[in-house]
């Protein structure tokens, strides 16, 4: 079963989620010091890291930050405060999968992880008949599946999870729209609830990311109103 990291300064949050998780099989770090979990995190990287946004000393979004520096396609999941978007789309924006608003639900928590983990790991969702994809070339554009390597112009292009399917599945047809709707279907379960803005955040850091290797990058196109679109 898949190695998680928990870090939370929240020792009543961390005792209830490893023991969650643990009776479901994972095996399970879990940290209420962020700094301390860089030091073990960089030395032995998870398949999967749950994190919690407002820490004192390395809040969540710095942590993700150097530890994408050893690891730059760590599935991460954050855990934000209820009710403060803020907290969502700073993380969406730092490159977290997935997000899940205090307090939570454990039968949504171990959707999430689940999900996450199939896209890390390029399973289909339960009862998915699609075919696996190979790779894929558009241009510049290059994707392999199996490996979860993108490059534009040979240049690497580190990608999480989520931002790879999304942009495999705008890839896969250039020139027809696909929805926001349609790109949420593809990114997450169908029992995973997510709005616009999420899509909206991975959008905005694939471009980020793909302007890092190429200023002139404007292959992915937005319709305001439809969704987005890939052009050659």
């Amino acid at each position: 079963m898949a190695n998680i990291a928990l870090v939370d300064d929240d020792k009543n949050i961390l005792a209830s989620v490893s023991m969650l998780l643990e009776q479901e099989g994972y095996q399970i770090r879990s940290f209420t010091d962020p700094a301390a979990a860089l030091t073990a995190l960089t030395a032995q990287a998870p398949d999967l890291a749950i994190l919690d946004i407002k820490m004192p000393r390395l809040d969540g979004l710095e942590l993700l930050r150097r530890l994408r520096q050893a690891n730059e396609s760590l599935p991460v999941i954050f855990l934000t405060s209820k009710d403060e978007e803020i907290d969502e789309l700073m993380g969406l924006n730092a490159g977290a999968d997935d997000y899940i608003r205090k307090p939570f639900s454990q039968r949504l928590l171990l959707e999430r992880v689940r999900a996450v983990l199939r896209r890390a790991e390029g399973k289909p969702a339960p009862g998915s008949l699609e075919p696996k994809i190979e790779s894929l070339v558009r241009g510049n554009l290059a994707l392999d599946p199996q490996r979860h390597e993108c490059t534009w112009d040979g240049k690497p292009v580190r990608l999480t999870v989520t931002e790879f399917l999304i942009l495999q599945a705008l890839a896969q047809r250039p020139g027809f729209v696909k929805s926001r709707d349609s790109l949420m279907d593809v990114a997450y379960d169908d029992q995973v609830y997510v709005d616009d803005r999420t899509i909206d955040s991975h959008i905005k850091r694939l471009r980020k990311k793909f302007k890092v290797v190429a200023d002139d990058f404007d292959a992915i196109e937005t319709l305001y109103g439809v969704g987005y679109r890939y052009k050659e």
